[in-house]
């Protein structure tokens, strides 16, 4: 079987997206109505500022007793995310979210367009195991490399 790509993956074909001046109560109405877990926030349809998530909304703005209705998105979200290229194996896509510690992964084409994200709901079981295996060997080299 071949592995799937990030892109063919994803289970939202349309982009989510705000721009940095809403406020953290517009994404979160936006995340529902759109039943995904991240935004988008960009100031041009290919100039990504940032992406905020649900996890955001909950350490950044809940846990800190940020006003929803007045705190903008651009103050808590993720600046400069890492994004992929939409041929990027789905294993690939999760090891990287594993080893950096996050769910969402802004997909992006040539010049710049954004196509969507993927997120590791998009995974099978097959290539979260396969991404899990691959990143503890990798942690197994880097003890043994020392």
């Amino acid at each position: 079987m071949l592995e799937r790509t990030v892109y063919h993956s994803m289970s939202h074909r349309h982009v989510v997206s705000l721009g940095p001046h809403a406020t953290v109560w517009e994404a979160a109405c936006v995340m529902t109505r759109a039943n995904c877990g991240s935004v988008l926030i960009v100031d041009t349809p290919s100039n990504l500022l940032g992406i905020v998530t649900e996890r955001d909304l909950m350490t950044r703005v809940l846990a800190r007793a940020l006003n929803p209705q007045t705190t903008l998105v651009s103050e808590v979200m993720t600046r400069n995310p890492t994004c992929v290229a939409p041929e990027t194996l789905v294993a690939d896509a999760v090891l990287i979210m594993i080893e950096r510690g996050f769910r969402h992964l802004p997909i992006v084409g040539e010049g710049a367009k954004i196509l969507g994200v993927f997120s590791v709901r998009d995974a099978l079981p097959r290539e979260i195991g396969n991404a899990v295996n691959l990143a503890e060997f990798n942690e197994q080299v880097n003890d043994a490399l020392g």
